[in-house]
């Protein structure tokens, strides 16, 4: 039993899966979730007047790339899908007291993946080997800069979107790269996970 449990546990989100059909079906009220999620609270509400360069190397279909460890990798997914609407706070670093950007990241990847990450979104900029917005797969960091200067992380979900703490006043909530805020500050990804 446990070892049935440990070969299917957390992989039905992967093309090729093998899980059995209640993991199936949690995997696709996630999915749901996520749609939902992002026609009702997923747009930009912030927007950039000048150009980006940076929208002509983002794609406009988003291939399904399988991470290097798909388990912890749908684990971080599942956990930060499930904090969209914790309320943000400026230095928060958990559910009950909120999240800034950074601190999302850190709770999410030390709770779910074991996982010790630099506090701040320009020390994280640092960790793990670039990827190319073609490559990005769930769990992977997406990165945010103003001026040059990395300012903001989020957590890759797939299919274009991502998870983050945008601002004050504001949730934890899922958005899309393709969005004209975030294309034009788009800076670049890195793989924590591997």
């Amino acid at each position: 039993m446990n070892a049935e449990r440990s070969t299917t546990r957390g992989v039905a989100h992967y093309p090729g899966s093998t899980a059995p059909a209640p993991a199936r079906v949690r995997v696709l009220f996630l999915f749901g979730l996520v749609a939902l999620l992002a026609a009702c609270g997923g747009s930009d509400n912030v927007r950039s007047t000048k150009p980006s360069a940076a929208r002509a190397s983002m794609p406009r279909t988003w291939p399904v790339v399988t991470p290097d460890d798909p388990a912890r990798a749908n684990s971080v997914l599942i956990r930060a899908i499930g904090l969209v609407g914790t309320p943000y706070r400026y230095g928060g670093n958990t559910p009950e007291g909120g999240f800034d950007c950074s601190g999302l990241v850190n709770y999410v990847f030390r709770d779910m993946a074991n996982v010790a990450l630099p506090r701040t979104s320009r020390d994280l900029a640092s960790q793990g080997p670039r990827i190319q917005p073609e490559r990005l797969a769930a769990a992977d960091l997406v990165f945010f800069a103003n001026g040059g200067t990395v300012t903001h992380v989020g957590i890759y979900v797939g299919e274009g979107r991502f998870v983050h703490a945008p601002s004050t006043g504001g949730t934890v909530r899922l958005d899309h790269l393709d969005g004209p805020y975030w294309v034009s500050h788009y800076a670049g990804a890195r793989r924590v996970l591997r």
